[in-house]
């Protein structure tokens, strides 16, 4: 029989059972505990009993692969959720960038038929966006700091029509230094979009969750410096260091308000902080459960 290492917490009362960080509900989440050191895996990993009417289920295997965590040696070694590795960070030479620049992308081809071939150039030279030969037609979102520094590429897979993940058969993601296998490489992310916080220091900056909502946002939104943490979970004082000073306001998925908005007093000794309501005041109740964020707002209308 096999064993796993991560399991959901068996019931000893309502003390094992917590609020859900999606529908809100108290009594009904279910965390996921190491079945090694008896501890809880993530705040945020776990199952809510409501299947049917909420149905969040955030596994360990996702929450590892958010996070570049490549198995659960790596994520005890590192001492995730405890304190940050110290390892010096390690960064790819920005000529395998460049050279990513160009080939077949099938989420440039989606923002061509949003607007047109040369916004989409645009885009993808403003925000480094490339192109991997690893899946046909996958694209490569660039994490670059302040200093121009590369610290990785997230690999993914888009639909060129419908501009959704791919995630059948499987969740296409991956990262760049672990398909090159980097020996020893240490990946410290920083916000996609970082490299852009140069250009202007009194712009206001503004979060989301995914890379694809920040480049479509630039568009309709220009005012703002449009920065994406790649997961619910990315968004941290860490990455955050460099929005010192700034005034910041984060734009949540419809499911991650509270989640994120939570946050804040973590972080008003670095930067001004404000949450957006916009998509919650005035979502419906379907669409809150679809967990829609800005950008599928904003493809609706021509800008």
């Amino acid at each position: 029989m096999k064993m796993f290492r991560y399991k959901l917490e068996p019931y000893k009362g309502m003390k094992t059972r917590f609020c859900c960080p999606k529908c809100g509900k108290k009594n009904v989440f279910t965390k996921y505990v190491d079945t090694e050191s008896n501890a809880y895996l993530n705040e945020l990993v776990g199952c809510c009993n409501r299947m049917l009417k909420c149905g969040y289920h955030y596994k360990p295997r996702e929450y590892f692969q958010d996070n570049n965590i490549s198995s659960a040696i790596s994520f005890k070694s590192k001492g995730i959720g405890d304190k940050k590795s110290k390892l010096k960070t390690s960064f790819i030479a920005i000529d395998m960038m460049q050279k990513s620049m160009s080939g077949k992308n099938y989420f440039i081809d989606y923002l061509a038929s949003l607007w047109d071939v040369e916004t989409a150039n645009f885009l993808k030279e403003k925000y480094n966006i490339g192109t991997s030969k690893y899946w046909s037609g996958a694209t490569v979102f660039w994490q670059v700091d302040k200093e121009r520094r590369v610290r990785s590429g997230k690999i993914m897979l888009y639909n060129p029509k419908s501009g959704k993940r791919e995630k059948k058969p499987f969740n296409h993601i991956n990262w760049v230094h672990s398909v090159l296998k980097l020996k020893d490489f240490n990946l410290d992310q920083c916000y996609f979009g970082e490299h852009l916080l140069v250009e202007d220091k009194n712009k206001p900056v503004a979060i989301v969750e995914s890379e694809k909502t920040a480049v479509i946002s630039s568009i309709y939104l220009p005012e703002f410096i449009w920065l994406a943490c790649g997961s619910v979970n990315n968004l941290n004082a860490s990455k955050t260091k460099c929005l010192k000073g700034r005034s910041v306001i984060l734009f949540p998925d419809l499911k991650c308000f509270d989640i994120w908005n939570d946050k804040i007093p973590t972080f008003t000794n670095l930067a001004t902080f404000r949450t957006s309501t916009l998509l919650r005041d005035y979502a419906t109740e379907k669409e809150k459960d679809m967990g829609l964020d800005l950008a599928d707002y904003l493809v609706r209308i021509k800008p």
